[in-house]
């Protein structure tokens, strides 16, 4: 299973949150085994807090007066530039109460001018969001709830500053994916205290949760694990992510703030995904808040016994949840609240016939699927941050 796992990332791997893209294409068409690239999964019954400030899962919540979210994706640019009054106004006009901003964005910059000297001397900054600080304010004063987006290890702006964080070709060249992509090496300590100091400038600016996405090796890293040069532990990949994620939730804690990881959706309805490293149940002990990436255009022929599951979003997200509600349930009490992403694009890339354009019917319709699983937090993606006016969230 893993295999076929690796290679349908090898071939469709841009995705939303780690993945979200509206880039994906194509299909396999195994029931239960052809992904088209990535799903996520929410748990049931859990968002939100009790009376004594803890998730229904029983985990302490370092923000327990927190709403229960639902957010849309803002990119740097959008949080800078002139579409940022435009994605407020959506907020205000609508039951939508939290931002999730890139802070560390898909090629790696920080999108801030860091006053963390150590942060800047590695020349990895760059003044996207020139005044950080008044961004800040204008989510306080409109009470929206920031989560600042942080991607790990796909980072192509470190590898070019330091070859020795990354995987290194026999030539000693960084090595780069299919789309011009370098990563960094998860197994480097240096690695995960850079992206933690990331966090907690984050924290300190006021954000109060930190969301890590692209928490893997590479897609299909085990095909060419044996050829790449890089520092490596007896460790398996999956125990490695895993560890990064554990060691950057003790780090955090002590400020106050949420850990969320984004992960493959898929990843609740498979086994680990070793070649990536990425393991649900395992992340998930880890964190406040767990965030797979469900998109109902990532499910091809056969999933949740659905023809074109893009075209039943009510059907997917319902199936998709209910696999995570199961695969998460030996975790007992120490499960976080599950809030996934959730689709506002049109798949046109699926082909003719496979995809419908995506507007209200459908973003209401996966909305209604997670209420009816027992999921009352949701995140929105759309790449390009145009989202469906008049949704009832």
């Amino acid at each position: 299973m893993d295999m076929l796992l690796t290679i349908l990332l090898l071939l469709y791997g841009m995705m939303p949150g780690d993945g979200g893209y509206e880039g994906i294409a194509g299909a396999l068409s195994q029931p239960g085994g052809g992904i088209i690239a990535e799903m996520p999964g929410t748990d049931a019954a859990e968002p939100g807090t009790d009376e004594a400030g803890e998730p229904s899962g029983g985990k302490t919540d370092p923000q327990p007066g927190a709403p229960k979210i639902k957010g849309i994706y803002v990119t740097a640019h959008s949080a800078g530039g002139s579409r940022m009054e435009q994605l407020l106004e959506l907020v205000r006009g609508t039951d939508l109460n939290a931002m999730v901003i890139d802070v560390k964005d898909d090629y790696g910059y920080i999108t801030w001018p860091t006053e963390n000297p150590d942060l800047a001397e590695l020349g990895t900054t760059k003044k996207i969001i020139r005044d950080m600080d008044a961004l800040m304010a204008r989510l306080e004063a409109d009470e929206i709830y920031p989560i600042a987006r942080i991607v790990v290890f796909k980072d192509s702006v470190l590898a070019e500053k330091r070859p020795d964080l990354s995987f290194r070709k026999a030539d000693g060249n960084v090595w780069k994916n299919g789309r011009g992509e370098s990563f960094v090496n998860p197994y480097r300590r240096e690695v995960w205290d850079y992206n933690v100091a990331v966090a907690k400038e984050a924290a300190r600016l006021g954000f109060k949760e930190i969301q890590f996405d692209y928490v893997r090796f590479p897609e299909g890293f085990e095909k060419r694990a044996d050829e790449l040069k890089y520092d490596k532990t007896d460790e398996s990949r999956v125990d490695v992510v895993s560890g990064f994620v554990e060691y950057a939730k003790e780090q955090l804690e002590p400020l106050g703030v949420r850990v969320s990881v984004d992960i493959f959706g898929y990843a609740a309805s498979v086994p680990a995904a070793e070649g990536i490293g990425q393991d649900f149940v395992k992340i998930s002990e880890h964190v406040d808040v767990i965030s797979p990436m469900v998109y109902p255009s990532h499910y091809s022929t056969g999933w949740f016994g659905l023809k074109d599951p893009d075209k039943e979003p009510y059907a997917t997200i319902k199936g998709a949840m209910e696999d995570t509600h199961e695969k998460l349930e030996p975790l007992g009490g120490l499960k976080p609240i599950i809030r996934p992403w959730i689709q506002d694009f049109t798949a046109s890339w699926l082909g003719k016939g496979h995809y419908i354009p995506y507007g209200k019917a459908e973003v209401e319709a996966q909305i209604r699927a997670l209420a009816d699983t027992g999921i009352e937090e949701f995140m929105i993606w759309n790449a390009g941050n145009k989202y469906t006016a008049n949704v009832q969230y």
